[in-house]
């Protein structure tokens, strides 16, 4: 039998899983991952510690039938590493990270925010990777850059996978870098130009859906961005369709077809994935901090032992106590776009307690959901129906069912919760012609739960009082 060898590099951990050919899982493996936090609004990864876990991964799980290999990733992190001895420079910097933000208000200052959406479809913020690669270059002047390369996490473990021979990425994670254009699917000299980015330092981009290199004589044979394979794996791939990952942030997205859709720039319109006869476009609201709001209850505020007890906890409460929790630990995104926004507890009353605050934190991520649907709704020719979600805390059913009471649409949990690796070993198999048909693949989905909304007016009166919380913590700074 053969199998395929997917591998997720996430924010917070890394996992590879061996699915055989019947899409069952023959085997899985995991390994946390350390978070570095030098000064406030900073996150760090070493990104040797990432590659060390990819390979003892692949060890744990490892097979001699597997016949090809998919791979998706933390999207908008990156680095620089010396192509001669292999040593990253700096430690990466993380998508959360908030370090250029005055940088980027600098380039807003300059009326260069229009010119730099049109070109990338994207919001000028630190979110994403153009502005983290200036800053790295500006750290590591007086080294020979013609011996220095530049890439996201893909780029670095294909890299790395390869022995050094292939330097790539595919179309879904280049267009979050704000370096490529959308139309073209190439670097972009005038943005490369604008941040001061050697073009011979990046990585070539190809089809996601393409053959990018061999591991050990395996072909790698796919690489998306996590929440585009997250996308794959949900079986949306076409207009009208979308999903929810919520995992350290709550990422939606929606595939718009061929066709660029362009909004109001409070969504970002991106790369769905490309093979070699076309390219699938999508819109998307990123949500920065949910999972990880649930992380920092339990390792800072110790109010928490582990993430699976919140539901409980919160239901064990009638309501929140008039307590809303605003979770920009990194800012806020779509659709604020604020780099200066901070987290906050607000309405605390000495009626408040761990229950309530507990409660807050779950329903301040659903709230966020709510406001990016109803942003797509503005640009979706038809009402959403329903929400296919997928991610850790979609296992937590009053996280669920509340998000389906304050969208007032059914919202659909699949029983493999793990949609992003998913989507990256279909990709694989079906790039590498294990598997003919997509649509078959997507068929074999078992639907776990289906939460229908129960109709409460009570919620969308706190969804009001919430976004007036949330204005009372933008322009922090």
């Amino acid at each position: 039998m053969s199998y395929i060898l997917a591998l997720d590099l996430g924010t917070t951990g890394n996992r590879a899983f061996l699915f055989d050919q019947a899409v069952n899982i023959a085997g899985q493996a995991y390994q946390e991952l350390t978070q570095y936090y030098p000064q406030p609004g900073w996150v760090e990864h070493d990104a040797e510690e990432i590659w060390n876990a990819t390979r003892s991964l692949i060890e744990s799980v490892g097979n001699d039938q597997v016949k090809a290999i998919g791979l998706t990733v933390q999207r908008e992190t990156c680095l620089l590493w010396d192509k001669t001895t292999g040593k990253p420079l700096h430690r990466a910097i993380v998508w959360q990270d908030r370090r250029t933000a005055p940088f980027c208000n600098e380039l807003r200052d300059r009326g260069l925010e229009g010119e730099i959406y049109d070109r990338t479809g994207l919001v000028l913020d630190a979110y994403f990777s153009a502005t983290k690669l200036r800053w790295l270059l500006d750290q590591v002047k007086g080294v020979d850059l013609n011996n220095v390369l530049a890439g996201t996490i893909d780029s670095w473990i294909l890299w790395n996978l390869t022995d050094g021979k292939v330097h790539a990425t595919d179309h879904s994670n280049a267009s979050r870098t704000l370096l490529m254009n959308l139309k073209t699917g190439q670097w972009d000299q005038t943005l490369l130009d604008l941040f001061g980015i050697p073009l011979h330092m990046l990585p070539s981009i190809q089809p996601s859906l393409s053959h990018f290199g061999d591991y050990a004589g395996i072909p790698i044979t796919a690489i998306l961005g996590d929440q585009q394979a997250a996308l794959f794996g949900q079986g949306c791939d076409r207009p009208g369709l979308m999903k929810c990952t919520y995992g350290t942030g709550t990422f939606l997205v929606a595939h718009t077809g061929s066709e660029i859709v362009r909004t109001d720039q409070q969504l970002i319109s991106t790369i769905a994935w490309t093979d070699s006869d076309q390219v699938g476009y999508a819109i998307e609201g990123s949500m920065f901090t949910s999972g990880a709001c649930v992380q920092w209850l339990r390792d800072e505020l110790k109010m928490i032992s582990t993430a699976q007890e919140t539901a409980a906890i919160a239901a064990s409460v009638p309501d929140n106590g008039g307590v809303y929790f605003v979770p920009a630990l990194s800012g806020l995104g779509t659709p604020h776009w604020d780099m200066s926004a901070r987290g906050a507890f607000l309405g605390i009353t000495r009626g408040a307690n761990r229950e309530h605050l507990v409660r807050s934190v779950l329903e301040a991520i659903a709230f966020q959901v709510k406001e990016v649907i109803d942003e797509i709704e503005k640009y979706s020719p038809t009402p959403i129906q329903k929400l296919a979600v997928d991610g850790g805390a979609c296992e937590n059913d009053f996280l669920m069912q509340f998000q389906a009471d304050v969208l007032g649409i059914a919202i659909e949990r699949p029983a493999i919760r793990d949609t992003t690796v998913q989507g990256a070993a279909f990709a694989a198999g079906l790039s590498a012609g294990i598997w003919e048909s997509y649509d078959q693949l997507v068929d074999r989905r078992i639907i776990d739960r289906v939460f229908e909304p129960s109709g409460s007016d009570r919620i969308q009166a706190e969804f009001k009082t919430w976004q007036k919380a949330v204005d009372r913590v933008k322009r922090w700074e």
